[in-house]
């Protein structure tokens, strides 16, 4: 069955990429909702009223906190994250901890695995 599709808000980061991706694949979905928070998008589509884009990182966790289930992972459709210091090196060890556990855990490439 086709389903709507609940959709961030255009002044998101995320939103242009959507659109972009949608338009590159010929896509035309019923959008049923946009959304400024995520958290709300995501409880509409934990509640049935349409499918939601989500980080592939985050499958698991948004799975579990929303008990939805992915439909799929489009390769070609990527968010970038930065970040940013003002030292060439990081430093602190608090901050040179999360990008450790970021580098292993969310950016390892999971084809190369």
């Amino acid at each position: 069955a086709d389903m709507p599709l609940l959709l961030p808000s255009a002044q998101t980061a995320l939103r242009p990429r959507l659109d972009a991706w949608l338009r590159q694949h010929a896509l035309a979905p019923l959008v049923a909702a946009e959304f400024d928070d995520s958290a709300l998008l995501k409880a509409f589509g934990r509640e049935g009223q349409g499918v939601f884009a989500a980080p592939a990182v985050l499958a698991d966790e948004v799975a579990q906190q929303y008990q939805v289930q992915c439909l799929g992972t489009p390769g070609d459709l990527m968010e970038e994250f930065y970040a940013i210091s003002v030292e060439r090196r990081i430093t602190h060890p608090a901050v040179a901890a999360i990008t450790a556990a970021a580098r292993s855990k969310l950016f390892a490439n999971p084809a190369a695995a």
